[in-house]
């Protein structure tokens, strides 16, 4: 037994110093770092190299959860809530009206097009609407470049606040799969419930944990980022339970603590950065590890028509409605338009229907598998490129 704990060991350490390791060669040739930790997964898994069998969809799924509480809430602490307001219209905007007209401009093609069940299709359109907020921060912070217009800001903003859309349609429509009699109106409201109560609980237990940081004075700075994370966890279950969306919970009391209770030296703590780099790792690992790449390539050509469609229709349908009376420019756009990178959250997602047992879930993970994993190779590749070919980045 302790040989097998040791063997364990063996193989986390070597896997995070490898993975780490090879992020610096990904840098120089220009593929984005994410796609690096899932093709570690995926040498590790059944298909791999090393053959580690892993289906166990319930425990991704709640490590994954941990995983999306802690990139989030470090997302929203280290917000610049000045700059963020400038965007806030037009970033709430895009993750909401944006990511809605995408999941429905997506399950309507997979429907009409492809032949799929309405519901189903808009479930798929759901799970791949949002922009990944992981993907988003890690492939525009290496590049070291300032964008005009604030497109940058508006791009974080958008990437750290639409995943709560996307995940209360993803639920809704699991829901509707599995009570396929409940009404319309119904649905409205549970959705209409879900984004309030986030909201509500994420701004009370963002203003209470304000004032408790501002007054309890520790013996250590190091209990801080402990009492943080608890307060992250405890957003997120409070408004999980009644009802509410706990990923919104979260964002909104790490934007209100980052913007009030913390000093700058203390909000940008070296620790939180490492700890959402190493959730960010660990998520990338599993979800690569849970795949079965012999399965994906049977997706191939659907997953590569529903690409085109999200990445040339669905997102800039989007984008070119949410700000059509906004002072961005046509250039602007088409670069908002390609930055809709996806990433870990919709494979995330993609678990979802799994874990319920919904009969098309199989099908719907590789193909959300694979459309993640093309978004985040080919746009995540391209963004610094295509931003100088519009000259769009800003002179520092």
């Amino acid at each position: 037994m302790a040989l097998e704990f040791y063997h364990l060991l063996l193989l986390v350490g070597s896997v995070l110093i490898s993975s780490v390791v090879l992020t610096k060669a990904s840098s120089l040739i220009g593929i984005p770092s994410l796609i690096v930790f899932i093709i570690v997964g995926m040498l590790l898994g059944s298909d791999g190299i090393i053959g580690i069998y892993f289906n166990d969809y319930g425990l991704v799924k709640n490590i994954s959860t941990i995983a999306l509480i802690i990139i989030i809430f470090e997302g929203g602490l280290n917000t610049n809530i000045i700059k963020a307001k400038e965007v806030a219209y037009r970033g709430i905007n895009l993750s909401t009206i944006g990511v809605f007209i995408t999941a429905i401009t997506v399950g309507l093609f997979a429907h009409f097009f492809l032949g799929m069940d309405l519901i189903v299709s808009l479930l798929l359109g759901s799970i791949i609407s949002s922009t990944d907020a992981a993907a988003v921060y890690s492939i525009l912070s290496p590049l070291n470049v300032k964008l005009k217009n604030k497109l940058d800001v508006l791009l974080e903003f958008e990437s750290a606040t639409n995943d709560p859309m996307a995940y209360v349609l993803t639920t809704s429509f699991i829901y509707l799969i599995l009570h396929p009699t409940t009404s319309i109106f119904l649905m409205i409201i549970i959705f209409l419930k879900s984004l309030i109560l986030g909201v509500v609980i994420g701004y009370i237990i963002g203003k209470l944990s304000t004032i408790l940081i501002d007054n309890i004075n520790l013996i250590s700075k190091g209990l801080y980022p402990v009492l943080m994370i608890g307060i992250a966890i405890l957003s997120f279950a409070i408004a999980e339970f009644i009802g509410g969306n706990g990923f919104l919970a979260v964002y909104i009391s790490s934007l209100l603590i980052g913007s009030s209770a913390l000093s700058d030296e203390d909000k940008n703590l070296t620790f939180f950065y490492g700890l959402a780099w190493l959730m960010q790792i660990a998520m990338f690992i599993i979800l690569g590890l849970l795949s079965f790449p012999r399965q994906i390539l049977s997706v191939i050509g659907f997953g590569l028509l529903i690409s085109i469609v999200l990445v040339f229709i669905a997102r800039p349908l989007a984008i070119f409605t949410c700000l059509i009376k906004s002072n961005f420019n046509f250039k602007d756009k088409v670069f908002l338009s390609w930055v809709g990178i996806k990433g870990a959250v919709p494979i995330v997602f993609a678990i979802y229907p799994l874990s319920y047992g919904i009969i098309e879930s199989g099908f719907i993970f590789n193909i959300v598998f694979f459309i993640s994993i093309i978004s985040v190779l080919i746009q995540g590749s391209t963004i610094k490129i295509l931003a100088k070919k519009l000259n769009l980045i800003e002179k520092i």
